[in-house]
């Protein structure tokens, strides 16, 4: 599952995931896995944390609307950025091109759509975001882990389990990572 991607402008990581490093000191990002949704080094990145739910469904977040079948769709903590909002994104795995789609910044109508598909389905309070160069700066100082989508993160049973979970599935050394403790200084 490692990915062979390079950090420089000539590659994109759009609908690929970044693992943060286990040395990752933004509170914000911490063991997180972002799906990118959009990348390049000229125009930045945009993408949303998928691993942690805010234990929270859309209907908790929008009471006085119908929203149908969307009103149970659970509700991401999607990153630091514009967390004023409420986006709904829906996921798909493609099997056969062993791709993970995104599609992001769904209307209510879009998402219960997307759910009668048997996509899953999303909100997501706020999002994650760099501006040009940005996020190339920090895989330079590997502050990330860029990997393959990978189906596990739509059926992983516990979405703040996903982390250690890919990790352990990149080899032995990513092993060794998803089992260090989140204070090495505790140890």
């Amino acid at each position: 599952m490692p990915s062979d991607k390079n950090p420089d402008s000539s590659s994109s990581l759009s609908g690929s995931l970044l693992l943060a490093s286990p040395a990752m000191r933004d509170p914000n990002f911490s063991r997180s896995v972002i799906f990118m949704a959009a990348h390049n080094a000229k125009d930045g990145a945009f993408g949303y944390i998928l691993n942690r739910p805010l234990e929270q469904r859309v209907s908790d977040l929008l009471p006085d609307q119908d929203l149908g079948s969307l009103g149970d769709v659970p509700v991401f903590i999607g990153g630091p950025v514009a967390t004023d909002k409420l986006a709904f994104a829906a996921l798909n795995w493609n099997k056969k091109r062993r791709t993970l789609r995104c599609q992001t910044h769904l209307s209510v109508a879009d998402a219960l759509h997307a759910l009668s598909l048997g996509h899953d389905v999303r909100g997501f309070v706020g999002y994650s975001g760099w501006s040009g160069g940005q996020l190339e700066n920090e895989l330079v100082t590997r502050s990330w882990i860029p990997a393959s989508a990978h189906p596990l993160v739509l059926t992983v049973e516990k979405p703040a389990q996903m982390w250690g979970a890919l990790l352990e599935d990149m080899g032995p050394v990513y092993k060794v990572m998803a089992k260090m403790p989140e204070d090495v200084g505790l140890n």
